[in-house]
């Protein structure tokens, strides 16, 4: 197909050369910060972020709780994996090439890959990959949600997608991580359950540290209403015992 409109006229080019146009005024220790934020260093924080998710749901006291939000961890990155997949036969049939084919001026940042540039891939994953944390955590959903935006931003900045690449990708990667959520929880949920009860492999799923933390309370408050039962049985006794002496000199 002759792909998406590509004239000068179109807002999304206009929007493309205002983004590409500030890597010729900015400095170059800030192009490279663009390009490599752009091609690697979201994409690693992304999974970074993703590690501390699965670390932090562990915690949970409720080991079902702990289950259910780290099946939904697993499911992030899967459904990163599918979205991509889910893109291949839509860049194919598009077939937009890239800024720098169809424009004069666009300066490209990054060598051109040679492929087409709807969907964005590099914001399809990323978005993908923040949804589905999003679903297990929400203060780190929303970090990976502005992370996937910025990752965006930078690839219309280096010049190798449209603004429209982006929001396409954005939008693709939110779809299917929140369109097959049900089915891969009622999917992933048993397994992880299963992990969580196994004497080996259960800290991956549900940290008994956490659940130690959460139960110390309970057996200190077990044992002081032990203790306070205790100390009202021996006053009762005692109470008994000098009421018996009192009868017995009473009768004496």
């Amino acid at each position: 197909m002759a792909g998406l409109e590509t004239t000068g006229s179109n807002p999304d080019v206009g929007l493309l050369y205002d983004i590409n146009g500030l890597a010729a005024t900015a400095p170059d220790w800030a192009d490279r910060v663009v390009t490599f934020a752009g091609e690697h260093g979201l994409i690693l924080a992304l999974v970074l972020l993703t590690l501390w998710t699965w670390w932090r749901v562990r915690r949970t006291a409720c080991r079902e709780e702990a289950a259910g939000a780290v099946a939904a961890v697993v499911w992030a990155p899967l459904a990163a994996g599918i979205a991509l997949l889910v893109n291949i036969p839509i860049r194919g049939f598009v077939g937009r090439p890239g800024p720098a084919e169809q424009h004069r001026g666009i300066e490209e940042l990054v060598a051109n890959r040679a492929d087409f540039s709807f969907v964005s891939d590099h914001a399809t994953l990323a978005m993908a990959l923040a949804v589905g944390l999003f679903i297990a955590h929400r203060r780190a959903g929303l970090a990976g949600i502005a992370l996937a935006v910025l990752l965006g931003f930078s690839r219309v900045y280096l010049g190798v997608h449209y603004p429209t690449d982006v929001i396409g990708g954005l939008a693709l990667g939110t779809a299917v991580a929140l369109l097959l959520s049900p089915p891969a929880s009622a999917l992933l949920t048993p397994l992880t359950k299963l992990i969580a009860r196994s004497a080996k492999a259960g800290r991956l799923v549900w940290s008994p540290k956490g659940t130690r933390d959460e139960a110390v309370p309970v057996r200190e408050e077990r044992e002081q209403g032990r203790d306070r039962q205790e100390d009202g049985v021996r006053q009762e006794s005692g109470a008994v015992g000098v009421s018996r002496r009192r009868d017995r000199d009473l009768a004496a």
